[in-house]
């Protein structure tokens, strides 16, 4: 470039502008027109991945059954005369239910006390006979053959003492069981009879049920996967004290809300379900507002052990993608971001129980996610997740 003949001071002012002119220009072709996020290295916040005690639990369906149930059906035959208690109401056992017409019963009871009577009559005087008998057969006064036949009708005697007896026991019993009582204490559904029916004693229909409610049992299915799963966990000391006779279980109800006592579980059973794959676990509720009643639906959720060296990952920090997989993004040693996918089969508080994908010393990124791109370079600050985040 010329600069024609101009006076010293202007051709300095023109040379000093052009130098201004000639940086800004560098200087835009350094930004590339693209000046601030484009070339930034964004800002992450980052927890590390380290081994912690996590207390495991699992919610299963169940169903509320009764802890005692009794169907009271009568044991003689007869006509109902009166019935002894308010139906929907508790009953205490031994509590009298129904009364059924005593009167046959009554008749073949004092039959029977005659008959034991004139049975007993009859041994005194069998006895007598053959003391007498024996006697004379001493002083050979009387054939062996009289002594024989008088000896064996006081045994015939006393043996039909003992068959009256019997037969006066039997009757009492009969006439008892016109009284019919309450088997178990408990609430009593309706009378399934009326005064006046006809009732017999083989009949398979019961006349009432009673249920005993406090406490209550609630039986919970779970399947052998979870189930095997379970052990062989445990197998690996990778859980302890899982699943104990007396884990404490809670209960949610059919409307969400949760009961307000807990219950203990009592046993497993020993075989399999071939219809539903399951086991049924079998749980102890105290129930003493009756809140819980039987056939109700529930959640139970169980305690099943603690794993000693769980990977809690803050759910903030764990999305999905489109495969419907769990992914996180990890900062490594060279500050790049890195896509991990992981395994992740439950959730504890808000926090993913990481069973693969995640390594303890990882740098997890949990704040930030937005301006983060795989196998790009990042900038990691360390955060603190609150107490609830990490249990």
């Amino acid at each position: 470039m010329t600069i024609p003949a101009l006076p010293q001071r202007a051709r300095a002012i023109i040379l000093c502008a052009l130098a201004a002119a000639a940086l800004a220009l560098a200087g835009c072709g350094r930004g590339g027109g693209q000046e601030g996020y484009g070339n930034r290295v964004p800002e992450v916040g980052v927890v590390t991945i380290a081994y912690r005690d996590a207390l495991l639990t699992t919610e299963l369906p169940g169903r509320t059954s009764p802890y005692q149930q009794a169907d009271v059906r009568p044991q003689v035959n007869g006509i109902l005369k009166s019935r002894l208690f308010e139906e929907g109401g508790t009953v205490r056992a031994g509590q009298a239910l129904y009364q059924i017409d005593p009167a046959p019963y009554q008749a073949a009871f004092d039959s029977a006390k005659a008959a034991l009577a004139n049975a007993q009559a009859n041994l005194a005087t069998t006895r007598a006979k053959a003391e007498r008998y024996a006697s004379l057969l001493k002083q050979s006064a009387i054939a062996p053959q009289d002594y024989d036949d008088v000896e064996a009708a006081y045994k015939q005697a006393a043996a039909n003492v003992l068959q009256q007896a019997a037969n006066l026991e039997s009757a009492k019993i009969n006439l008892g069981y016109t009284r019919i009582t309450a088997p178990v204490t408990g609430r009593i559904g309706r009378s399934l009879v009326t005064v006046g029916a006809l009732v017999t004693a083989d009949q398979t229909t019961p006349i009432a049920t009673i249920q005993t409610l406090d406490p209550m049992y609630v039986d919970i299915n779970q399947s052998t996967s979870e189930l095997l799963a379970l052990k062989n966990e445990m197998a690996a000391d990778q859980i302890s004290g899982g699943a104990k006779a007396t884990a404490r279980v809670t209960l949610a109800l059919e409307d969400g809300s949760t009961y307000p006592r807990e219950g203990t579980l009592q046993f497993s059973e020993a075989s399999v379900d071939a219809n539903t794959g399951a086991v049924v676990l079998r749980a102890v509720f105290p129930n003493p507002n009756a809140l819980l009643l039987p056939g109700m639906y529930v959640r139970a959720r169980v305690i099943e052990g603690i794993d000693k060296r769980a990977i809690l990952a803050p759910q903030q920090g764990v999305s999905r993608n489109e495969k419907g997989e769990p992914t996180a993004l990890i900062v490594d040693s060279r500050g790049i971001a890195r896509l991990r996918v992981l395994q992740a089969p439950r959730a504890i508080g808000d926090s993913w129980l990481v069973t693969a994908g995640l390594s303890p010393g990882d740098r997890l990124i949990v704040d930030g996610l937005q301006s983060v791109q795989p196998d790009k370079p990042v900038h990691a600050v360390p955060v603190k997740m609150s107490t609830a985040s990490r249990s």
